[in-house]
């Protein structure tokens, strides 16, 4: 059957999500198509709408960063896809749209049982707590893991696969109810961070100790906290700033306890460097999504067309775990 040569993709107008008609993309050599049957909004998405997170160069002006569905065409340099083929895929744009372009070293196919909606909920947390938590920070069996934002998508993720690779996971979150989830996916500890100050909890789970590795997402004011919280040798990672750039460091404490500061954004990231995480997640966690030991949490899900609505409920911040769109 041959594709339609338009397709409903969602426009970025004057800080406005609209549905719009585009020409349907081609694949270059290394690429392939996929009908998209679902895709993930995360918060680079809304950055993005507001003006304050622009695509890297070649990339789409369509945001969206992970997408699941069908292959429908394929490159020349294609070898090890087929049409046909149910993969998710990590995208650098593109994914609020009824077809999307993907790398096809990007390309992984959706763990055994997983529904579409399931496996457009990966690429972007998993690529990211794996390229971060355990490549970046290198985080060990028995250290402990705090990380900020634990019900988020980011948050629910790194409970699981730190708490699966034999780590301890502290998390902050901010609700009651946000908290008990935590505890319940495996978190060792939750902290309500609107109601208690986490340097001083941390100190106290840990006997004054302090945590091994630090996720955080929020930056600004957070930061000389967290290097409160921080053991001898401690590795700090940030992956976002929702409370600012700036920030005043004392960098005494920083040569005290030997400490680690470092960061990433993954969108920017060559081809290479998102198909070696690829790889890594195949051979290392695709399993573990495959047995259902671990599994992506799903808050609600979304008509592709009703994208506004899903990035009003991002920012309100209300959810737990990953929102989705469905095509």
């Amino acid at each position: 059957m041959p594709l339609p040569k338009q397709m409903i993709t969602i426009k970025i107008e004057n800080g406005v999500l609209k549905p719009v008609q585009r020409a349907m993309p081609t694949p270059s050599s290394n690429q392939v198509l996929i009908k998209v049957e679902a895709a993930g909004v995360n918060r680079p998405d809304v950055m993005q709408r507001k003006g304050l997170y622009p695509p890297p160069p070649g990339a789409s002006d369509i945001p969206g960063l992970e997408v699941a569905g069908t292959v429908q065409a394929l490159g020349d340099n294609i070898d090890h896809l087929n049409i046909g083929d149910k993969v998710c895929a990590l995208v650098t744009g593109g994914g609020y749209a009824e077809y999307c372009l993907a790398s096809a070293a990007h390309c992984l196919p959706i763990p055994e049982g997983l529904s579409f909606i399931q496996a457009a909920a990966l690429p972007e947390t998993f690529f990211t707590i794996w390229s971060n938590v355990f490549d970046r920070a290198k985080l060990q069996p028995g250290e402990t893991l705090l990380v900020h934002g634990g019900s988020s998508g980011i948050g629910t993720t790194a409970i699981q696969l730190a708490k699966a690779f034999n780590a301890k996971v502290m998390v902050t979150a901010g609700s009651t109810d946000k908290c008990e989830f935590c505890l319940k996916l495996g978190a060792d500890a939750a902290i309500n961070y609107k109601k208690l100050d986490f340097v001083e909890e941390i100190k106290r789970l840990t006997s004054n100790r302090g945590v091994d590795v630090i996720l955080d997402m929020i930056g600004g004011d957070y930061f000389p906290r967290n290097l409160k919280c921080m053991s001898d040798d401690a590795r700090l990672v940030q992956i976002a700033i929702q409370n600012g750039a700036k920030t005043e460091l004392n960098l005494l404490p920083v040569m005290l306890k030997r400490l680690t500061i470092t960061g990433s954004t993954l969108r920017a990231r060559d081809d290479n460097f998102k198909a070696a995480i690829a790889k890594q997640l195949l051979e290392k966690v695709w399993p573990l999504l495959a047995s259902g030991s671990i599994e992506p949490v799903i808050h609600s899900t979304f008509a592709l067309t009703d994208a506004a609505l899903a990035h009003q409920l991002m920012e309100s911040s209300r959810h737990i775990g990953k929102i989705i769109l469905t095509v």
